[in-house]
């Protein structure tokens, strides 16, 4: 059988594409791995043992890691489900039918010479093993085995850098254990963009002590909380955010929150699913401007994929009403020392005689019998430093939460996400601004059936007036090009991206002559 490429004129993105005068960036592609190679890779790395430890790490991945009886949720009966809470996860994960995808998403050439059907220039890379060490608990071991992961990727797609660059897998259980693999993923791999997960999961110490970890393993991960590394870690992870603006690297992060509260249902997958990156991305975001950490390096770029933009404004918006209401400023109005007393026993007097009769009504009394007894002069009241919420952050104005939220995220918007449109809702947002939307087509998951409709998708929304056309090249080019150069100024130095906008400058001083 003679197998050719799909011819381009099949392809509704490359359609759209042959009219637009700049780049397509797609910052969320992902590929699979042929298993046999990367199990080879890693064994020549580690040998046997560190190929076990990859295929448990993968089987708990897919499996959530599920408490249960050995059986996945598709082998319990609803009985055992039940008895076990076992959260519902995908079965059906991958494009399967569309052949010609399924093996794209595998074959770096292919995907390679497709490219132009996608509709994009360049295209950032996530295999889905990418991240997969994070599940090795023995810290020597998840060390091996990501920087075995991240050499393979890095050695598999280094031919096609001038079109595709996949990222680094970065653990961050340790700041060091971070900037040790940054530092290699960078400086000897090459690699010029990392993901991380959003938080890592650490024991309540007081819970942990009590039941033990080698006496109550099936506790665990009931007796844990998330540590999102800006606020309120145990550890100080500014070093990891300084070498992370020192070696120029973006930071991208597709972080769910599955199995969180009110995403545990054990027969509902799309009840866990719908909602869930933004969520877990939310959390992770918001650690980092409220720990301070956009304040201390303003350098840092920090792409948040899958869960749309939406939620960049709303929370935005939501930022600005409560720093009116919780700065230093507002929170006078709720500082119990600006009750006036003698008006308030006054006003009782008068209008509340029925109401307090037999009761005293003057001074503190009538303060902890109305606000509680938590408002009264004698009450411990908060010191200056754990008064405001913003101070970490360094907020003085709305001007200082646009520069530490909107300058800082960047948000990664599928290519059929019709909320996309309120990123660019410049009359709801403050300060009259746009955030900063990013094309993440995320082809190579269950999302896209057809690569070849993903760009077309996106415009559509400029045909049905969603979006305007300026707000389409500000998601699709400009704000791609920004989160990465203003990372790295030589980010896409050698690639097509550059070679593209060398040739439109060259048009447009011809045209100009």
């Amino acid at each position: 059988m003679t197998v050719t490429v799909p011819s381009l004129a099949r392809s509704p993105s490359a359609a759209i594409k042959a009219k637009l005068d700049y780049p397509v960036i797609d910052t969320d592609v992902h590929t699979n791995d042929y298993t046999p190679a990367v199990e080879d890779y890693v064994a020549r790395y580690g040998g046997n043992r560190l190929v076990d430890e990859l295929r448990k790490a993968s089987a708990e991945r897919i499996e959530r890691g599920n408490a249960g009886n050995g059986k996945s949720w598709y082998e319990q009966t609803a009985e055992e489900r039940q008895y076990y809470r076992t959260i519902r996860a995908p079965w059906w994960a991958r494009v399967t039918k569309n052949t010609w995808d399924v093996a794209t998403y595998h074959l770096p050439e292919l995907f390679y010479q497709r490219q132009a059907e996608q509709g994009s220039d360049y295209s950032v890379l996530f295999p889905n093993n990418v991240l997969a060490p994070l599940g090795v608990k023995d810290a020597g071991d998840r060390t091996a085995l990501q920087r075995a992961i991240n050499h393979y990727h890095a050695d598999l797609y280094r031919p096609y850098a001038d079109r595709l660059t996949p990222v680094a897998g970065i653990p961050l259980n340790t700041p060091q254990e971070g900037i040790a693999e940054l530092e290699f993923a960078v400086k000897q791999l090459g690699l010029k963009a990392i993901n991380i997960s959003g938080s890592v999961r650490r024991p309540i110490r007081a819970l942990a002590d009590k039941y033990p970890a080698d006496q109550y393993p099936e506790l665990q991960k009931y007796i844990s909380y998330q540590d999102f590394y800006g606020l309120d870690s145990e550890h100080d992870y500014d070093p990891f955010w300084a070498k992370v603006v020192e070696l120029g690297v973006p930071v991208l992060t597709h972080y769910g929150s599955q199995g969180w509260v009110g995403r545990s249902s054990i027969s509902s997958y799309m009840h866990n699913h719908i909602g869930h990156f933004a969520d877990g991305s939310e959390a992770f975001a918001k650690a980092l401007f409220f720990g301070g950490v956009t304040r201390r390096f303003p350098g840092l770029r920090v792409g948040l994929l899958e869960g749309g933009a939406d939620w960049g404004a709303r929370v935005y918006i939501h930022l600005v009403d409560r720093w009116h209401k919780r700065s230093k400023a507002g929170l006078e109005n709720y500082d119990p020392a600006q009750t006036d007393r003698a008006l308030f026993t006054e006003l009782f007097g008068r209008y509340g005689k029925d109401l307090s009769r037999g009761r005293s009504i003057e001074g503190e009394d009538l303060i902890r019998d109305t606000l509680g007894a938590r408002y009264t002069k004698d009450a411990r009241q908060p010191r200056p430093e754990e008064l405001e919420d913003f101070a970490a952050a360094g907020i003085e104005s709305v001007e200082d939460i646009k520069k530490r939220w909107v300058d800082s995220f960047f948000f990664g918007s599928e290519s059929d996400d019709r909320t996309v449109a309120h990123a660019f809702n410049d009359k709801a947002n403050p300060l009259g601004v746009k955030i900063n939307a990013i094309y993440s087509s995320d082809v190579g998951h269950w999302d896209v059936p057809d690569l070849t409709q993903v760009l077309a998708e996106s415009h559509a929304l400029v045909e049905e007036g969603a979006i305007t056309e300026q707000d389409f090249k500000a998601w699709v080019f400009e704000n791609p090009y920004k989160f990465y150069t203003e990372a790295n100024p030589n980010f896409f130095k050698g690639t097509a991206v550059e070679a593209k906008l060398a040739a439109r400058t060259e048009r447009r001083a011809d045209a100009a002559e």
